[in-house]
Formats: structure tokens, sequence, C-alpha cells
């Protein structure tokens, strides 16, 4: 099959638009060019004679002889907008925007459907893994237990520095700005939004369900400390934020985002910094591992690239999951072992855990271990984020 040849508009020239720029730059077996870049910062000085940019968006997607939009901006707001547009003007798109694909999942594959054109987000999931490639593929007809993970490098960095170096939560976290690892607002990071958009992503193809973002449990790292560490070191554990979506039945499965207990001999045990790890539990094909950066404009930039190389063969995803319409419904009715850190005993009954196996009293510190059901958990959600406390999955 021979490749198109692309004409590109690219949607964002920071970090990971400066990073595309690089790896396209150095790729010798694809035939794209960057013809116009839109931005929206007119004083900004950059590495590109100002002749490639533009300030308005019309003049990419007005352009015909444009035939591919890049998207790689922040505002996901803004970032729907752009890929609709270009959609609906008959242009492929590759965007990385992982919010805007997770709250507008079933809207953008309708509307791909209706256009026919290619719609590609590698990069919105895992940065440099090609996690939704595989599921699309060499899962399409293997019954999958599990897929979970490490999907966020930024909670993983700073859970890798507290653990190796045993530096406070608030330490590391200004670190992590100061790396632009984290933005000045770090709560779609710290909270577990982030990877929360990133599991729904994954889910869809992994599944051929739809789950809206807002119904699925998220709990992150804000409120761990060095007690929580340390009980996690003297253990043999590392603390990982990994978001699950199992099978719980024939056609049903659930799926959350909360820290966890890792064992040396689990695979994600050794996923340290900003790297990412996925593991998938599957009939035939059992378990495997995909490992590799989650953070950085040429990690991403390269996942950006594999896109739009595929997308020059008039590569889609077919969403095979969703035509076999095995998986039919989503259920939080589930139970969940769980180590929980509190201050207040009243927080006990508040996440309703219950066959307490352990349980620890001392004049700072107070935890137990029990069971907790995750629809209770999502029901007092905004009661559970504002604790002073700290719960990880057994």
């Amino acid at each position: 099959m021979t490749a198109n040849k692309l004409r590109i508009g690219l949607f964002g020239y920071g970090c990971v638009g400066q990073g595309l720029h690089d790896v396209l730059n150095n790729s010798r077996g694809i035939k794209a060019d960057i013809v116009r870049i839109c931005v929206k910062d007119r004083q900004k000085e950059r590495r590109l004679d100002n002749s490639f940019f533009t300030f308005e968006k019309e003049d990419i997607l007005g352009d015909d002889s444009i035939n591919m939009v890049v998207e790689l901006i922040d505002d996901a707001d803004e970032a729907f907008e752009i890929v609709t547009g270009a959609m609906m003007r008959g242009k492929s798109v590759v965007t990385a925007n992982k919010r805007m694909v997770a709250n507008h999942m079933n809207e953008l594959i309708a509307l791909q459907e209706k256009m026919k054109v290619s719609l590609l987000y590698e990069a919105s999931a895992c940065a440099s893994i090609p996690i939704i490639r595989n599921l699309e593929e060499y899962y399409d007809n293997d019954l999958l237990y599990s897929v979970r993970g490490i999907f966020n490098g930024s909670t993983n960095y700073i859970l890798t520095r507290m653990e190796s170096e045993k530096l406070p939560f608030s330490e590391v976290l200004a670190d992590a700005r100061s790396k632009g690892y984290v933005e000045t607002d770090p709560t779609l990071d710290i909270d577990g939004y982030d990877a929360k958009f990133k599991l729904c992503i994954i889910t869809t193809h992994a599944y051929g369900l739809v789950t809206e973002p807002d119904t699925v449990f998220h709990y992150g790292i804000r409120n761990i400390n060095s007690f929580d560490m340390q009980y996690a070191r003297e253990k043999g554990y590392k603390i990982k934020l990994v978001p699950y979506v199992g099978k719980t039945g024939e056609s049903t499965i659930t799926s959350y985002v909360m820290p966890r207990f890792i064992s040396r001999d689990k695979y994600l045990y050794g996923v340290d910094n900003e790297y990412n790890g996925v593991v998938a539990e599957a009939s035939f094909a059992e378990s495997q591992f995909f490992y590799g950066k989650g953070a950085g404009g040429h990690a991403t930039g390269s996942a950006v690239l594999s896109d739009i190389s595929a997308s020059s063969y008039n590569y889609r995803y077919e969403y095979k999951k969703r035509g076999q319409n095995v998986v039919t419904d989503y259920t939080r009715d589930i139970e969940l072992q769980v180590w929980f850190r509190y201050s207040d005993s009243a927080d006990i009954e508040t996440i309703g855990i219950k066959d307490i196996t352990e349980s620890f009293r001392r004049n700072d510190y107070n935890y137990v271990t029990g069971t907790v059901n995750l629809q209770h958990l999502y029901d007092n959600r905004e009661k559970i984020a504002v604790m002073d406390a700290f719960m990880v999955a057994l």
C-alpha cells in the first residue's frame, strides 16, 4: 500500500508540538510536512520563522490543501471545536487530548463514521506505549480479563522520589512543577483525573463500552504522607496510582482509579519516575506487560507521529469490541480490600469499611485494613476527597 502525502495543520507548539516537529524531521519513512501552525500567544518567541504561524484556526480548517489536522493544545473545549471542525470538513485528525476524547467519545465515534475520516489518539493514553493499537488489533478477539497500569507519569515521578529519597510530598510536588511534569494547578494529576480520562479511553478499546468519566470512581495521591510511605516500605511495597478496568461477569465490567500497594514480584513494581506501564490479562495471551516513557515532548511526539504515519495509509480504529457487543453493562457493586490511614474514627464509617482484618492506633496515626464497596465510595466521593486520610487498595 502506498502512503498518501500529508499536508499537516498543527494546533499548538508547546512541549509536545515541538517534540513532534523534531521526530518528524528525523523520520525518513513518512511523507508528511507541517505547513501551518496555529498558536495563541502573539508575543512568544519561537524557533521557527513567523511565516509558519497563524493565530486564526480558520487559516488551517478552511485550507483545502491541508488534509490532516494535528491537535496538541491543553484546552479540552477548544480542542473539541477544532477536532470536530476538521472532521466535518473531511480532514483526518490526530490528537493527544485525553480529556477531550474521554468526555466526547460517543460523539467522536459517530462523527468519524459519518464523515468517513480517521481520528487517531494513541498519545492520549500512555504517551509512547502503543496500548490502543494493541487493544484494537492484537486483542480484538481475545477475552480480556483486565487492564491495569501506571498511566500518569507525573504522579509516578512524585511517588518514586518520595519512596527512594524519603522526601515529603510538598517538596517533590514543587520540584515536579519546576521541571514541567505537572501544571501550575496540579489537580488533574494528583487527584487522579488524568489517569481516569486515560482509563475511560482504554476501556472503550478493551471492552467496547464507553464509560463517561463522571461515572468512574477516582482517588488520587493528594493526601499521601511520610507515614504511608514508611508503612509500604516496611512491608516491601511501593505505592503506585493504578487505574483498573476488568470483568466482573460474562457481560459486565467495573473500573476505578486508586493508589495500590505493589509488591516486588509484580510488573508495576519497577515502573518508576515518569515511566508508564500497562498490564493486560487475557484468556489466551495470558499476562502481557507494556513499558515506556509516559511524559515528555519526544516520547509523546513519537506516538503522535505513529498515528500520522498510520493515517497516511488510511488506518482507522474499527472499534471491533463495540461491534461484538459482548460487554454491555457497567457496575460499581464490587468489594475492594483497602488499607485506610485516618485521623478521625468517623471517617471509617464514611468510607463504609467492614470485615476489618487489622487495626492500629497511636497518637499521630491510625489505620485499618478491611473491605469497602466501590459503589459506597462513589456515593461518598465528595466527602472522601476532603478527609484528612489516605486509602490504598491491597
